[in-house]
């Protein structure tokens, strides 16, 4: 049975990611700094377990991977957080927050997994970026920094770890109506105007991003490493659409 570890599972998109995994047969590691949200998340999954840690923390993680009992075929790198301010606002404090758990933690958790992978022939790795990542926007700290950090480290992972059989891919979510976007997507006037801006004329799911994400991790995906996938129905691309000709 292929297995699966699932970083910041117990809400949004880490939690549609494993109540998918769950529902293809997969085992799920459903790890979250929460401890009550991923035991919610597992106990309502069949072969699921709960894993609490901290990915900046390299103890913990190696002791939800040891509680995990097996190397994982796949691990999605979720975990990630937003402080909302501007860069001349940010405290320094909240700008290293998000450095440490979406890039840093990110590193964490992958470099952990793919030691025990590589002793077992191999396996699937799938990073969380944003569409930030490639045009950030304003307001968001050091969010974009941070998760532009992570395609570049998708990228040597990728080139340091296929000897060993370890696919490396990354994603970018765009406007996805859930997790740390539930707030802003609260507001109906903010939902209308964003998802009047996508080509494909909605609001993205946190379902949406998890199937790219399961596909990038099977063996469908077998040939693909190293690759950043925009999951945002063409908003990246469509600053030109969006503009008047006269």
């Amino acid at each position: 049975m292929k297995s699966v570890l699932v970083t910041g599972a117990a809400a949004g998109i880490g939690e549609s990611v494993a109540r998918m995994a769950a529902s293809r047969g997969y085992r799920v590691g459903v790890m979250d700094v929460n401890a009550e949200g991923a035991a919610r998340v597992a106990q309502s999954l069949p072969n699921a377990v709960a894993l609490c840690g901290d990915v900046r923390d390299p103890d913990a993680v190696e002791a939800a991977l040891d509680q995990f009992g097996e190397a994982p075929s796949v691990v999605v790198n979720n975990a990630g957080i937003v402080r909302f301010a501007s860069l001349m606002d940010h405290t320094l404090e909240d700008w290293k927050l998000a450095l440490d758990i979406n890039l840093t933690g990110t590193f964490i958790v992958a470099r952990a997994a793919a030691l025990r992978m590589r002793e077992h022939g191999g396996g699937s790795i799938v990073n969380l970026a944003s569409i930030n990542a490639i045009n950030p926007g304003t307001g968001i700290g050091s969010y974009p920094a941070s998760k532009a950090g992570v395609i570049r480290l998708t990228e040597q992972m990728s080139i340091e770890w296929a000897q060993y059989g370890i696919r490396v891919n990354c994603v970018a979510p765009g406007f996805i109506d859930g997790g740390m976007s539930t707030p802003i997507y609260a507001n109906p006037e903010v939902r209308r105007i964003r998802g009047g801006a996508v080509p494909l004329k909605r609001l993205g799911t946190c379902d949406d991003v998890a199937e790219a994400i399961l596909w990038l991790a099977s063996d469908a995906a077998g040939y693909i490493t190293g690759q950043n996938i925009a999951i945002d129905g063409g908003v990246i691309n469509s600053v030109i659409a969006n503009l008047p000709r006269v």
